[in-house]
């Protein structure tokens, strides 16, 4: 009995991290390329969005479809020409949603990684953008407009990182998603 109690204790210590040491983490689930939480206080602080420009007009057979939902019968693309990771830690998109009848609603938007937010940025109508005066959003996990959701954790901020370049967004689009060892560099 004593020898458990002494052994419990000494795991006890050593689970506990030295003055100034962090414990290790997952990382896949180290936000934002493993910045303290200090700084990543100071990146909301601090943060300002780029100035954002409208890409052009998506055509219709170069999308690139991802599945969303089996609870939904709409079918979802994303422009991969649009795909743009920014300075600001944005990932900026052009998203086609096509309803089972035909109709289609595009829009440009922006997921922001670190606070799990979008934004709409622009409509398209008859190949045609319209701006749109929109506020950040939470991507809700159980919201009804789940592709946000999808689009953060599998194509755009994969261990709540943002792509790099928009070749590994497209990559990862054309490939059904992130997966967890597939890029070494990227520390998972």
């Amino acid at each position: 009995m004593k020898l458990c109690l002494a052994f419990a204790a000494a795991a006890a210590i050593a689970a506990v991290p030295a003055h100034g040491q962090t414990p290790m983490q997952d990382p896949v689930n180290i936000p934002y390329n493993g910045k303290s939480e200090w700084e990543l206080k100071q990146d909301l602080i601090d943060w300002k969005e780029a100035g954002v420009k409208l890409p052009a007009y998506p055509n219709a057979e170069d999308l690139i479809e991802f599945f969303v939902s089996g609870a939904t019968n709409f079918r979802f693309y994303i422009d991969p020409a649009s795909v743009a990771p920014a300075p600001d830690g944005v990932v900026r998109y052009t998203l086609v949603a096509r309803s089972p009848s035909g109709v289609t609603n595009v829009s440009y938007e922006g997921i922001r990684c670190t606070t799990n937010s979008y934004k709409t940025y622009a409509f398209g109508n008859d190949g045609r953008w319209s701006a749109s005066e929109s506020e950040w959003r939470a991507i809700e996990p159980r919201s009804v407009m789940r592709w946000h959701l999808e689009l953060r954790s599998a194509y755009f901020c994969p261990g709540k990182v943002p792509i790099r370049t928009a070749a590994e967004g497209v990559d990862f689009l054309r490939h059904g998603g992130y997966r967890v060892g597939a890029d070494p560099a990227r520390g998972n």
